[in-house]
């Protein structure tokens, strides 16, 4: 029996995450007032008592579900053996700690600049994401790739049934509208800001492919696999080319978690707030068990 860890990525955090762990747990309160002082502001607070529209802010959630997910995972101790791990977009960095590539306060610094360079990217043009449910993969590229004058590409492999689609806010529109004619069950614009995982991340990729090539990643003690190509791999120059490509690159969830029970995971164990991988699994792969770690 092989252990896959599993991180999640945005959409998870909610008000009060991880107070109940920074409370109880002196290493843990550590490694959070150490996370407020590399940060420059006290994120903690927003975690615990913010408002839903402050922990909302790209620059707040990311960090806030990476340092949920990491710390929790250096609390677990000898019992935090995995054989492989995996993260959905922002989760990577988390999995990238966990497996021991990225030292903590290094991932920390990426993470902040991933979530600011983001943030800019959503700013400076207008786009956004959907939902498809209940269509095949295929159908679904081939409708965004029918769409020629705008962009519109397929961003998250969730689960078989459920593909999420990024683009500007006019790609998405009418992909929607080509999507439910052709048979999806539903096609929902997300309340997100921007077009993640799509070209319009371009200039976020740009400024982000700098700080990852100055950071140091070391052979880790684990395969990673990877969202660009749900492959596993131990290459830190490799690693460092597939976190920058995932930028503009789909996040292949179904894909990923196919590969890891093909080579052997029977036992996955989501680490962070949600249990959003959970069910993904769930429906990714019926004959095995994931839980919250």
């Amino acid at each position: 029996m092989k252990k896959a860890y599993i991180f999640p990525g945005q959409g998870s955090q909610f008000i009060g995450m991880a107070k109940e762990l920074y409370d109880t747990n002196s290493f843990a309160k550590e490694m959070f007032e150490q996370a407020n002082t590399i940060l420059g502001f006290r994120i903690t607070e927003i975690m615990f008592s913010g408002s839903d529209e402050q922990l909302k802010q790209t620059k707040v959630t990311q960090p806030a579900i990476f340092l949920h997910s990491v710390i929790y995972a250096a609390t677990l101790g000898e019992t935090f053996q995995p054989d492989m791990v995996a993260g959905h977009s922002l989760g990577e960095f988390s999995a990238l700690v966990a497996n021991k590539t990225l030292d903590f306060n290094d991932a920390l610094v990426l993470v902040s600049k991933r979530a600011l360079a983001m943030q800019k990217a959503c700013e400076a043009q207008a786009s956004t994401m959907a939902a498809v449910l209940g269509l095949d993969d295929a159908k679904v590229e081939e409708v965004c790739a029918s769409i020629s004058d705008d962009i519109v590409v397929a961003a998250n492999y969730n689960c078989p049934g459920q593909l999420v689609i990024s683009g500007t806010i006019s790609g998405i529109t009418k992909a929607c509208e080509l999507l439910k004619a052709a048979g999806a069950k539903r096609a929902i614009v997300l309340p997100v800001g921007g077009a993640f995982h799509s070209p319009c991340m371009e200039p976020a990729r740009i400024e982000l492919e700098a700080a990852i090539k100055a950071t140091n990643f070391k052979t880790p003690i684990c395969a990673i696999y990877q969202n660009v190509n749900a492959k596993p791999t131990t290459d830190p120059v490799l690693i460092q080319n597939n976190l920058i490509a995932q930028l503009t690159a789909p996040v292949r969830w179904t894909q990923t978690i196919q590969n890891m029970v093909s080579d052997g995971a029977t036992n996955f164990k989501e680490v962070g707030p949600g249990k959003v991988l959970q069910g993904l699994v769930k429906k990714i792969a019926t004959d095995v068990e994931a839980l919250s770690a």
